[in-house]
């Protein structure tokens, strides 16, 4: 489990991190940590991701919920590992339906479009299995993920996207609200297009075969670590296709059956 003490040094990890931190605050992509911290070494990458969220915390930044990542069997394979990973939201993080996003503002980005759930209870206690997460989810957005990699060329592992917050950059929040009782995120389909043109399509089942199943193992993850999902926090449960780069002037927009839409445009 990530909570358990990592299997390398905290040189290691700490070297990591400083690698990751200084990609962020220069703007200049980085090698990849994994000749630090190992390619699948579960822990270890935990370990980093841990540390520089805590700086982040310490340095202003709000939590807003999580990212799960590597829904896909597809990318799963791809990387070697049998089990999702997951990011933390910042309050800077989030972009209104609609806004213009500094092409800058998120190294190499990609986007992908999939299902947002915003809590409306916290997942602390009981046994944090399906009906109990559909009764927390106050209600369904699509989202569309601005994923970013401080690692050169997007040459990662396992382990380079866990310690890199899970390749998280930024997010856009459809403003249709829909409650699970209304809406089956199985069934929806998503189209994802870039400056009109269709890049990418998929569905619920592609996240894990249930996007509420995702949330089951992230709400089960957090309160092992002690951090639990909270009322109010959204939770992007993955991507339902696959992700796509942008170019600055790239007009983005996601859309999910029984959602609507959501777009968001990058500066030129």
């Amino acid at each position: 489990m990530p909570q358990n003490h990592p299997t390398v040094g905290t040189d290691s990890i700490a070297a990591a991190a400083a690698r990751l931190r200084a990609a962020a605050a220069t703007g200049t992509p980085a090698a990849p940590v994994r000749d630090l911290i190992g390619r699948d070494d579960v822990r270890a990458a935990y370990a980093v991701q841990r540390l520089l969220t805590a700086e982040r915390i310490a340095s202003g930044a709000t939590v807003t919920g999580r990212k799960i990542g590597l829904t896909s069997a597809a990318v799963q394979q791809q990387l070697g590992v049998d089990q999702p990973d997951f990011g933390f939201l910042f309050d800077d993080m989030a972009h209104a339906d609609g806004s213009v996003v500094p092409s800058d503002a998120v190294l190499q980005p990609r986007v992908e479009a999939e299902i947002a759930f915003v809590l409306g209870a916290d997942l602390a206690e009981g046994p944090l299995d399906a009906a109990q997460v559909r009764a927390a989810v106050d209600h369904a957005v699509a989202a569309i993920e601005i994923c970013g990699s401080r690692v050169a060329d997007w040459d990662i592992s396992f382990g380079d996207t866990v310690a890199d917050n899970a390749s998280a950059g930024a997010y856009v929040l459809g403003t249709r609200r829909v409650p699970l009782t209304a809406f089956d995120p199985v069934a929806a389909e998503m189209t994802l297009t870039i400056d009109g043109e269709t890049v990418s399509t998929g569905n619920g089942a592609a996240c894990l075969g249930d996007p509420v199943d995702a949330v089951v193992w992230l709400a089960r993850q957090a309160r092992d670590l002690g951090e639990p999902l909270r009322a109010g926090q959204v939770v992007l449960s993955g991507a339902l296709g696959p992700m796509r780069p942008v170019t600055p002037g790239a007009a983005v927009r996601a859309t999910v059956t029984g959602l609507g839409t959501v777009s968001v445009t990058f500066s030129a």
